[in-house]
């Protein structure tokens, strides 16, 4: 509290400007100036909130076919419960952000997680396949909240999921895949409710504010820095239409649609896995769950090894363009994605098509698991450099599209393998990704250029 003397004027003179609010270096409440030991603590629940969500996105696909029996329905309806927390998962971000700006970080992770915890009990106990699916869709749309204010790539995620799930479901049932997510997630809500404090520096400076001006000794006006007056419903609406206004941006619209492509395949490819290995080789669920470690290795080795050399990269071409940096110098590992996508998908079709022996067709995850991280990392990098200020409106429009295509690409695939074959049908999103994977290449290139013909001023 400020201290206050004889000194202090007893009115504000008329026009006289607000006082601003700001953190010190040393002031106990910034967030930045916390100890070590309390940020490891938001971080590590935060981290959790992150991961769990889009791992439950994947984590029963392993069961599909137990599922649909069990609710007797078909393999594709119940598909339609991953649709629905896909597709939600995406769109949750756009009015959660929001929020947060409103109501504080915390108080919205502890809400919507605490919802999204609890839901995994219905889910769990669905009698019918209508049931899981409305669960699954709320569960997406509260579980985003890790998503919206947690950051950080998903792009691995949906590939450990299945690997548990499958364990799971092969020596419980898919009910227990609910029943564990809801132990764990409510292990991390009551983390939550013990260690998460806010962060978010306006919320935190705002309350600031509302103690200076509360206090009855004191009759000056405060303002903190970055304060912004616009009511919810302004900022709502801003939230939702940034993203669809920027979308339409060539880089973005085309980068937007790779990363669907990405995220459709993928979904595609797992929502498929246990017909594809139980019904050509034979392998339980168990074991096709462990098959997820392939592409799993390929994530880990991307992650490990070429991901920091983004940055090296992107140092090197600056140094060599005499300290101008282009966000186009993000680009360049992409390619390595752009080839092993296709590569990899041919190889694993053409195997499954001629039934040759599993490890041929399942070391192709690998590589696709590699290329997949190379384009979602290096995409969003180069977001964040091209439309600084509007950085997160552009990732939020590919976060949007990629989980409507991610989401809804699954319910057609079953139909196309089936018409095509294995072989033809893998092979349709392998020439899709043959034709967009020049993009990097071409924004490369031409991208400055992209940028200033396509200005965005929101």
């Amino acid at each position: 509290m400020p201290h206050h003397d004889e000194r202090t004027p007893l009115l504000q003179e008329e026009g006289e400007e607000p006082e601003i609010i700001r953190f010190g270096k040393e002031d106990s409440g910034n967030p930045k100036a916390w100890p070590r030991s309390k940020k490891l603590a938001n971080i590590a629940v935060i981290a959790m909130m992150a991961i769990l969500s889009p791992l439950a996105s994947s984590m029963f696909t392993p069961g599909i076919n137990q599922i649909a029996d069990d609710l007797g329905t078909s393999m594709n309806v119940v598909i339609g419960a991953t649709t629905g927390f896909t597709v939600m998962l995406g769109f949750g971000p756009l009015v959660l952000a929001p929020l947060s700006e409103t109501f504080g970080r915390r108080r919205l992770y502890m809400v919507c997680f605490t919802i999204f915890t609890l839901l995994q009990i219905p889910t769990a106990l669905s009698p019918n396949v209508e049931t899981l699916i409305a669960m699954r869709t709320l569960a997406g749309a509260f579980g985003s909240v890790g998503i919206a204010n947690g950051g950080g790539t998903i792009s691995d995620i949906p590939t450990i999921g299945p690997l548990f799930g499958g364990l799971i479901v092969q020596r419980l049932n898919w009910r227990w895949i609910f029943w564990i997510l809801a132990i764990v997630c409510g292990t991390n809500t009551l983390a939550g409710f013990v260690f998460l404090k806010e962060t978010y520096a306006p919320v935190l400076l705002d309350r600031r504010r509302r103690e200076y001006e509360n206090d009855g000794g004191n009759n000056k006006t405060w303002r903190f820095e970055g304060q912004d007056d616009r009511p919810l419903s302004s900022k709502l609406a801003a939230s939702l239409m940034r993203p669809i206004r920027i979308f339409i941006q060539p880089i973005v619209l085309t980068m937007s649609f790779y990363q669907a492509l990405v995220f459709g395949t993928t979904y595609s490819l797992y929502t498929n896995m246990q017909n594809i290995y139980s019904g050509i080789y034979g392998l339980n669920t168990e074991q096709v769950g462990l098959l997820y470690l392939f592409p799993g290795v390929g994530f880990v080795i991307a992650v490990r090894l070429l991901v920091p050399r983004i940055d090296t990269v992107y140092n090197a071409l600056t140094k060599r363009n005499k300290g101008q940096a282009k966000p186009e110098y993000r680009l360049p590992l992409a390619n390595i994605g752009a080839v092993l996508i296709p590569v990899s998908l041919f190889w694993f079709a053409w195997t499954v098509e001629y039934h040759t022996p599993w490890l041929a067709s399942i070391v192709s995850t690998l590589f696709y698991g590699i290329g997949q991280v190379m384009i979602v990392n290096c995409v969003q990098n180069y977001y964040i450099d091209s439309f600084e200020k509007y950085a997160a409106s552009a990732i939020a429009a590919g976060a949007v599209f990629r989980s409507v295509v991610g989401g809804i690409t699954p319910l057609f695939a079953p139909l196309v393998f089936q018409k095509l074959g294995y072989g033809w049908g893998i092979s349709v999103f392998a020439f899709l990704s043959v034709l967009i994977a020049p993009a990097p290449l071409i924004f490369y290139r031409f991208g400055d250029y992209i940028r200033e013909r396509y200005h965005v001023e929101l």
